[in-house]
């Protein structure tokens, strides 16, 4: 049998459950295997804050423009290390989809990642895109406030409808493969098992 070696970039803006979504993917059958016993597959984030020594501080996707050579520089690395360690699974919890967004909207800064996508795309990974209805935010946040340890960040919900705007233009023009997948009324489970089926649809379970 061929190994399983998906890679996936997960994007989306806040309260799409990416992270749970992660979780699953991670420990989906389908994506990794039957397992006898539990071991954990390597869960990539660009919004660990590893930029500053402080809670919530800046990193891969909301750094300085000041900032920007030690951004491109940590891209080249991972990306790096995902083609040191091809015939591996890797799912990435946000990524240079964010961080493209985030720069322009906040600081006018227009990222190529051409040459990271082309990479990206030589060791078959995938880009699936969660979003939800703009109406739908309100309940997401009610979710998420039982559990936030920063639950000021999500005050404003207009912030995350027209990222997530944004962030539709940056997936249509990306040269990955794409999945586009709603979350508004489906459960994590559901998400996961969607994701496997497309995977496994599209040859993006195996790397020759």
């Amino acid at each position: 049998m061929p190994k399983l070696v998906p890679k996936i970039i997960l994007e989306g803006t806040r309260l799409t459950g990416k992270t749970e979504v992660a979780f699953g993917l991670a420990e989906f059958p389908k994506l990794v295997g039957q397992r006898k016993y539990r071991y954990h597959n390597p869960i990539v984030s660009g919004e660990w804050c590893g930029f500053t020594n402080e809670p919530w501080g800046r990193g891969l996707i909301n750094y300085l423009p000041e900032e920007q050579a030690q951004a491109r520089e940590t891209y080249e690395t991972w990306v790096r290390m995902f083609e040191l360690q091809k015939y591996y699974a890797w799912i990435v919890d946000r990524f240079h989809v964010s961080t493209l967004v985030h720069q322009t909207r906040t600081n006018g800064l227009c990222m190529d990642f051409l040459w990271l996508e082309q990479r990206l795309d030589a060791l078959n990974f995938r880009l699936v895109f969660l979003h939800r209805n703009p109406e739908s935010f309100e309940s997401a946040r009610a979710e998420r406030l039982k559990v936030s340890g920063n639950p000021r960040q999500y005050d404003d919900l207009s912030i995350f409808v027209d990222e997530q705007a944004a962030m539709r233009s940056v997936v249509a023009a990306s040269r990955l493969q794409t999945l586009s997948l709603d979350v508004s009324h489906r459960s994590t489970d559901q998400i996961v098992s969607s994701i496997a089926d497309w995977m496994e649809e599209t040859g993006g379970l195996y790397l020759s």
